[in-house]
């Protein structure tokens, strides 16, 4: 069978849209290559920024076959679970003559494509939960109408949490996300990310829920707030607002508030104008409208993302698990406890595998044809996975390879700076076994440069790494 399709519609061919394609499939096309649209690309590196945002699937191309992907014999893949529960490195040549003859590879391809989830339904798909209604409509939720059965549910997602909050202080898992149906939270053990604390960076967020957090004694900060000059102004502004509005509320209360000069300066041009009974000063009730005005600016938004740290989390971790509106009273969702994504075993959790397919494309260039080699990855994709998976294709692939990466765009704000801008790099020995391989651990201690952005985009060629974002 020929398949003639334009070149911007292989990855409907890939993806599955429209075509029921077997995992390895040649097609046929006339139309020339053209470049992908984007940014211009940063200047060639041995390595790329860590990216914190979960990703939904990755799709890697290449003039070198994926067929090592393929297939994986039932030792491979029983040895490549036992590698990631034991937490083993892996270590490969610089470059691979054979990549399907090579038993460490598919093994440690294995390793890569491995992750633990709370709580399991095979029914649903618990990944993401945010605008998940519709997928999860018409499926079958016995919790729904049952209280008891909720109350256990949300009984093993706590212990859960916990058992996963007490590895990552004991540094035996580097960071794990809780996936909400409104918001995710993506908690760092101390190392990573440039922060000598354990930090929890949530988005996003509503004035409700910031309020509640603060009624619970969580110290918290807004990142992408506290760090613009503008904006700081203005939450100085705001700050100074809430100290009138207290005085005023005394003064009515019957107490006489004290002079305040700073506010009689800064009307006192309208007295040389003459003016000033004419011009009314902001009340209380306005200056609160107002200031309540600028915080729902920020819900949804990603101004709105949460910063935690250190004592705080443990704080943060109780308030996530008592804290009832985490959990959908009404709709698909209903009653269903939120998703923990690690890296790492954890109690309660069970063992699950990306998916992997490989996709063959012929393609027309100026010479003749031109083979383009496809391998799709999808599911929940963590950082981590990134990372091993381009280790693993760099020596596999030659050095020369494309990714393009498929961001949940609630998550690309977790790459904003979590630290002063002159913190020392962090030493990762201490966090030698959770569970990350070397060169990935080297990566995730040092600073967050992305900010409000995530990799959408990767090329490796002859052995050195671009990237738009």
């Amino acid at each position: 069978m020929i398949w003639v399709i334009p070149y911007h519609s292989v990855e409907d061919v890939i993806f599955g849209e429209g075509l029921d394609t077997e995992p390895t499939v040649t097609t046929d096309t006339q139309s020339p290559e053209k470049p992908l649209p984007g940014p211009e690309p940063c200047a060639a590196s041995d390595t790329y920024p860590a990216d914190w945002s979960l990703k939904t699937r990755l799709l890697f191309t290449s003039s070198q076959p994926f067929t090592w992907t393929d297939h994986l014999k039932a030792q491979e893949e029983a040895q490549g679970l036992v590698l990631h529960c034991r937490a083993a490195g892996f270590s490969l040549p610089h470059s691979i003559a054979e990549p399907r003859l090579s038993t460490d590879l598919r093994c440690a391809f294995q390793q890569a494509l491995v992750y633990w989830l709370h709580p399991t339904f095979p029914w649903l798909q618990l990944f993401p939960r945010i605008g998940a209604d519709r997928k999860m409509t018409g499926k079958n939720s016995p919790w729904t109408q049952d209280e008891a059965l909720q109350q256990v549910l949300m009984s093993e997602w706590a212990l859960s949490f916990t058992s996963l909050y007490n590895l990552l202080r004991a540094k035996l898992c580097p960071y794990f996300y809780v996936c909400t149906y409104q918001f995710t939270v993506l908690f760092r053990a101390a190392g990573i990310a440039g922060s000598d604390v354990i930090t929890a960076v949530m988005s996003p967020t509503t004035r409700g829920l910031r309020e509640a957090m603060k009624n619970e004694g969580i110290d918290f900060s807004l990142p992408l707030v506290t760090n613009d000059p503008n904006k700081k102004a203005k939450a100085s502004e705001t700050s100074e607002c809430d100290d009138k509005m207290q005085e005023s509320d005394h003064t009515s209360e019957g107490e006489e508030a004290p002079p305040d000069s700073d506010e009689d300066e800064s009307f006192s041009w309208l007295e040389e104008m003459g003016v000033e009974d004419k011009i009314k000063k902001p009340d209380a009730i306005s200056i609160k409208l107002r200031k309540e005005k600028n915080e729902v600016k920020l819900d949804h938004r990603p101004e709105s993302v949460v910063l935690v740290k250190g004592t705080n989390t443990f704080t943060l971790l109780n308030f996530l698990i008592n804290c009832k509106s985490i959990v959908a009273a009404a709709g698909p969702q209903a009653g269903l406890p939120p998703t923990l994504l690690s890296p790492v075993a954890f109690r309660g959790a069970t063992m699950h595998t990306m998916k992997a397919r490989t996709v063959n494309v012929r393609t027309q260039v100026r010479s003749g044809y031109k083979d383009q080699f496809s391998l799709e990855i999808t599911g929940p994709v963590m950082p981590h996975t990134v990372h091993s998976l381009t280790l693993l294709l760099k020596a596999a692939q030659k050095g020369s390879f494309s990714a393009s990466l498929y961001t949940h765009d609630p998550t690309t704000v977790f790459n904003t700076a979590i630290h002063s801008q002159n913190c020392k790099e962090m030493d990762g020995a201490e966090l030698a076994n959770c569970g990350l391989h070397p060169m990935t651990l080297e990566q995730f201690t040092q600073s967050s440069t992305l900010g409000k952005s995530s990799l959408r985009h990767l090329d490796l060629s002859d052995y050195k790494f671009t990237w738009k974002c």
